[in-house]
């Protein structure tokens, strides 16, 4: 995982990178963190764990989150575009999913992720149905998270 920190950080330079997390909790944040001199690229980020922050803090539509529910694709782009502006960032990745161990009231299955991507232009994002424990699910999101930011960078 470092690595692949190191590579987003490096594809990054001379750009600011925020996040706005759910089901990681921070982890992106912590990983990308881990590295040193990571501050020239990362900002920080938005633990938005609960549909308060992501409507209050984000600025994600309350009837999004109603009609949608917190775990749909568009809640992930309000959630990148929402971070990225309020945080002043030329990047934004966002997840939000279900790590386990129930589903949700939309039909969502534990595993069901969604990754925002949001930068000048362009809003992005991709769904994701992985399998595992809650851990196993939570590290998966945060490398593809940081593939996706990493692909648009290179």
């Amino acid at each position: 995982m470092m690595t692949l920190c190191c590579e987003v950080l490096e594809a990054l330079k001379g750009k600011t990178l925020v996040t706005a997390e759910s089901c990681t909790g921070g982890g992106i944040g912590a990983a990308l963190t881990a590295v040193p001199g990571s501050s020239q690229v990362y900002k920080g980020g938005v633990i938005s764990y609960t549909n308060w922050v992501k409507a209050h803090v984000l600025g994600v539509p309350e009837v999004l989150l109603q009609e949608k529910g917190a775990v749909s694709r568009e809640v992930a782009a309000a959630m990148a575009q929402g971070v990225r502006q309020r945080l002043e960032a030329d990047v934004a990745v966002s997840v939000t999913g279900l790590a386990g161990p129930g589903g949700d009231d939309f039909g969502n299955p534990v595993g069901t992720v969604f990754i925002g991507y949001a930068q000048a232009g362009l809003v992005e994002t991709k769904e994701f149905h992985f399998s595992g424990d809650r851990a196993q699910i939570r590290e998966k999101t945060l490398e593809e998270a940081l593939k996706l930011v990493k692909s648009h960078n290179q």
